[in-house]
Parts: C-alpha cells; structure tokens; sequence
C-alpha cells in the first residue's frame, strides 16, 4: 500500500467517525437535543477546533463490548478559540453508548483537563452522558474519581463551566457541583444523585425526571444551576459571552472591551428610581443597569436567593463583579441561602482577579426560628468570610440602610473594602431606629403619660443624633457621601486608581472557612 493510499484511508476514517452513525444522529435530533460535534461548533469560533485521540477505542471486554470499538469511545475533546481565545472542550456524544463514561472515555477527558490546567485556559464540558458504563464496572467509577480531582486542582486556577444538555445521573452530577458555574436547558438536561424510580422505591415519592432534576429546579430551588435557558443555541451563546467576562486563569487579568459609553455619564435617574421611605421597595437591577457600561449586566443565580443578586458587568470597559441588595425580594434580607450565594460569588471573582462592587440596602438577616436551626451563623459567616479573604479591588455603595451584623458583613470599610461611599440618603445602624428606641428609651416610654407620643418624639431624636446621612463618614466608615448622580464616574475613577492593588496574605496552606 502506497502513502497515498494509506492517507486516503485516513480521510475515510476521519470522514466516517465526523459523520457518525446516521440513525443515531436522527435519534438525537428527534429528542430536540444537538449533537456533540454540532455542540462544538456552536461554542468555538469557526474552524478552530482541533481534535485530540479522536480515535480512541476501548478496551474492555465482556458483554459484547469486544465486538462493539467506535472511535472516540463517546466523548470528543479538544480545544479551539471563543472570541480568539483559547477555550478547552470536551463533550459526551449520547449516539456513543449514551454518552456513558468507561475506562478510555474518562482518560480522554483527563487528559484535556491536564492540557487545560497546563495551558492555562478556561474548560467547558458539554454533558449528555448516561453516567457510568456499567459493563466496564469499577474501572468506570475510578474515571469519575480522575475527574473529581482535576476539577478540584483546577478550581481557582483556571475557568471551568459545566453546560447540562442532557441526563447527569448518580456520582457523574458531582463533577459539574465542583465547576464554577452550570449551565442547563430546560426539558432536555436533568441532574440527580438517584433517579425518580428509586426515590419512590425508598420514599414512595412519585416525581419526574425533570421535577426532581429539571433546569427549573436546580436554577430556582436548589441553587445548583446558575444559568437556564429554553435550547440549547441560546445556553450556549451565554455561555460564549460568559467566557468574554472572564480571564483566561487566575495569573490573568478580565479581558477589557472598548467602551463607548462616557465614563462621567451622570445617572440622574437614580434621583427618582431608590424611594427615600427605606420601606419603600424598588428593583435593584434597575440602578445596576443605570450604573453598567450600556446598561448591560450577565447575573448569576437570577433565580435562586433573590433577596440578593450577584452579577457581572463592565464599568468603564473594566469586568467587575457586581453584590447587591435586591430589596424587592424580602426587603433585601440575607438569609441562609442568599448568604451562600454572595459568598461563592464573591470567591469566585476574587480567584479570578474580577474588582467587587457591593450595592449594600441591607435590613439585617432574616428572622427565625427555621433560619437559625437552618444555621445562618455558620451560613453567614461564609460571606463574612469570603469577603475578608478577597485581595481584589473592594468598593462598596451604601444606598439607603444597612443595619446590624449584615452592614458588617456586606463589605464593609471594617472588614477590609478598600473605599465605602454613601448616598445622601443612608441610615447605618445597629438597627432601625424605631426599634433602636424600644430598646434604649423601654423605660422611659413605659412610664411616659402619652407612650406613642413619646416614643415618636426619642425616634427623631435617635434618628437626628445617631443614623443622620453623615454620621459614618464623621467616624471615618465612610470615605464620602457622594450624589447619586455621580455614581457610575465615582466607582469607574476609583477602581481606575485600585487596578493595580496588591495585598500581602498570611503564608499558609489554606484556610479553614466555615462550611
């Protein structure tokens, strides 16, 4: 056989494992669902992508696996560019023994993992897969463990997005849980540690697949999922705009983007938009949008913990990542939930060199008897924690209240932002001052002729002498009140000036946050 020869039957091979097994194409397209390679080609740039061990075979034997090697053993891994940056894929073909993870399977995926960490890019899994191959046994759960310890050596060092288009059952859900965010599509993309059959084999619960496990779910109940989509072409164009957002590893900075909207554009709308009555509600996202270069924001977790939004956006063409009270969910209360939230939020920009900026119209926590069984102490002090652990630029805005222990743990100047404006309009306080005066002046109310008079009359007075506009900035809390309208110029000059902070930590092998 000449080399000719020998390289036209590599192009019929080559041909033959891009164009897969027609039946099994139709059978993914009769589901709504697309197929890896068409996956691929919608996340990378055109014509980027290059393949690695695209024909890789199994090994096993048993069950009828000897007669049955398709090339790529299910998963096809490589990398290509978003935008002209280096991105890392690897995406199960459910056509391949659904998707199901064996022995060459998984090393596949390690393998692009190890290139991913050592080339310092972001990875993207593209997960449709049916979990473990279950005729490969014990070699196939020792691949999962492969791939638990690289997300974990990954974690901090390089992007890692999990995009769910299709059933993630079992242990293999646990990989996603390590990245930094998920991504689902709503009807087709389910994840769950047991399925529905064994759920109502042990409880007797009847549920479905995507009731217990939907994009739904996991975006608004369970937290798991941070992005939901209705298809998979919208999922995974967020998915590219996310990577714009972010560095390319931990040792790089955002990457910036031309910025046509003035930097000293006044926000005169915020005059109008934040209600003086601090028991006024009103939309944050609405001042983040007035604020944003363009108005345009990409948050994380909209669904789930609304009482606070965790969002990222760009000030000046700069990435910034974006904590905000949202008091039109529960006053803007932290909670159990919300506190989780911020607090991963806030640890993955400061792993990813992304400056914070924190929108603080905090009541307090929340009250209760479930939230305190539920352990807010513990939950809250993961925010607290995060934000004392965060090197990055930290500015926080107070815009109306900020009480108690939760002022204190939204970033505040004591435990370490770097600057704290307020607007003209902030009470910041052990409490309200309503409740403030219940408890200083009890006694003296009590036994005033007109109680409510009285108590009327200590409330202004408490409020007049402790909780004025200009009471923190006095103490130095505040570094200034500023006019709402200078908002957007005051936060783009100031992380200007912090673009290239540097703090010193403490050597240590890591610390010990509360869990």
């Amino acid at each position: 056989m000449t080399m000719a020869e020998r390289v036209a039957e590599l192009v019929r091979i080559r041909q033959d494992v891009l164009d897969g097994v027609p039946a099994a194409t139709d059978a993914q397209h009769a589901k709504g669902k697309l197929t890896a390679r068409e996956r691929i080609a919608l996340l990378l740039d055109e014509g980027s992508f290059q393949e690695v061990e695209q024909l890789r075979r199994h090994r096993a034997t048993g069950f009828g696996l000897e007669a049955k090697k398709p090339y790529t053993d299910g998963v096809i891994t490589g990398w290509g560019t978003v935008e002209g940056r280096t991105v890392f894929v690897y995406a199960h073909d459910f056509r391949i023994f659904g998707g199901a993870l064996g022995e060459a399977h998984a090393t596949k995926i390690h393998k692009i993992m190890d290139m991913a960490i050592a080339a310092g890019a972001p990875l993207v899994s593209l997960n449709d897969g049916a979990g473990a191959r279950i005729q490969e046994g014990v070699s196939a759960l020792a691949g999962y463990g492969g791939i638990f310890q690289r997300n974990t050596r990954a974690s901090g060092v390089i992007p890692q997005i999990s995009v769910m288009l299709g059933p993630c059952a079992g242990g293999a859900a646990y990989s996603p849980a390590l990245t930094d965010f998920v991504f689902m599509v709503r009807d087709t993309s389910q994840m769950f540690i047991t399925g529905p059959d064994v759920v109502r084999a042990v409880t007797g619960e009847e549920i479905t697949q995507n009731g217990l496990g939907g994009a739904d779910v996991h975006a608004a109940t369970s937290g798991v999922a941070h992005f939901a989509y209705d298809d998979e072409e919208t999922c995974i164009a967020e998915v590219r705009y996310l990577l714009s957002m972010l560095p390319a590893n931990n040792r790089a900075t955002p990457p910036a983007a031309p910025c046509d909207d003035p930097v000293d554009r006044r926000t005169e709308r915020l005059l109008d938009l934040v209600p003086l009555d601090g028991s006024r509600p009103y939309d944050m996202r609405e001042v983040i949008e007035e604020v944003v270069d363009d108005g345009e924001h990409m948050e994380v977790h909209e669904r789930w913990a609304t009482s606070v939004i965790t969002t990222l956006a760009r000030l000046g063409g700069q990435v910034v990542g974006i904590v905000a009270s949202q008091p039109r969910a529960l006053a803007g209360v932290l909670d159990i939930h919300s506190s989780e939230k911020a607090a991963r939020f806030v640890q993955m920009c400061d792993a990813f060199s992304i400056p914070l900026v924190t929108l603080v119209d905090v009541p307090g926590f929340l009250p209760g008897v479930d939230q305190e069984h539920g352990g807010i102490i513990r939950h809250g002090a993961k925010l607290l924690y995060a934000y004392c652990n965060a090197t990055v630029p930290r500015i926080s805005l107070i815009l109306r209240k900020a009480y108690g222990g939760a002022y204190i743990v939204m970033d505040s100047q004591s435990i370490g932002a770097d600057l704290t404006y307020a607007w003209p309009a902030n009470e910041i306080a052990v409490m309200g001052a309503e409740g403030a005066a219940n408890v200083v002046f009890r006694r003296q109310i009590a036994q005033a002729e007109d109680p409510e008079a009285t108590r009327e009359q200590l409330v202004k007075e408490y409020r007049a002498e402790l909780m004025h506009p200009y009471y923190a900035a006095e103490r130095g809390l505040v570094d200034d009140v500023i006019d709402p309208a200078d908002t957007r110029a005051t936060l783009i000059t100031a992380l200007a000036m912090l673009r290239t902070k540097h703090a010193a930590t403490p050597t240590r092998k890591h610390g010990n946050p509360p869990m």
